[in-house]
């Protein structure tokens, strides 16, 4: 043994953010099908704008699927859209603290928090390759 170190270093904190990456599209994939649903079983419905708030639903739940995928096959390329989709989460998190569900919001901070942080923390750098 030289004590080099193996070709790819396993980082359970990047194994995380991937998951709750995962976890992040699965929820914005279940508020693609309560749009959808809204969608058909709404009286009156502006065309436009529920198709639009739907498609871009779906699009950024399809987003944060391909982001996790990068990102847990350790492109490095991933790391930047994971940690802006956080920083989406946490300007929402703060809105609905201030003039919604404060419940929800402290959620969605906290857990924005905890992802960008499992993506940026050293032993996930070092699995990426950026040291």
């Amino acid at each position: 043994m030289t004590g080099e170190k193996p070709a790819t270093t396993r980082a359970v904190t990047l194994e995380w953010g991937v998951r709750l990456l995962y976890l992040q599209g699965i929820g914005l994939s279940a508020l693609t099908a309560y749009l959808i649903v809204l969608d058909l079983t709404r009286d009156e419905v502006v065309i436009a704008v529920a198709a639009s708030l739907t498609v871009m639903a779906a699009l950024a739940a399809a987003s944060l699927f391909l982001i996790a995928r990068a990102l847990g096959r350790r492109s490095v390329r991933a790391r930047g859209p994971a940690v802006v989709v956080q920083l989406f989460l946490l300007a929402t998190g703060g809105f609905l603290v201030q003039y919604g569900t404060v419940w929800a919001g402290v959620g969605l901070l906290v857990f924005a928090t905890v992802t960008a942080g499992l993506i940026l923390v050293p032993p996930s750098s070092r699995a990426l390759g950026v040291d």
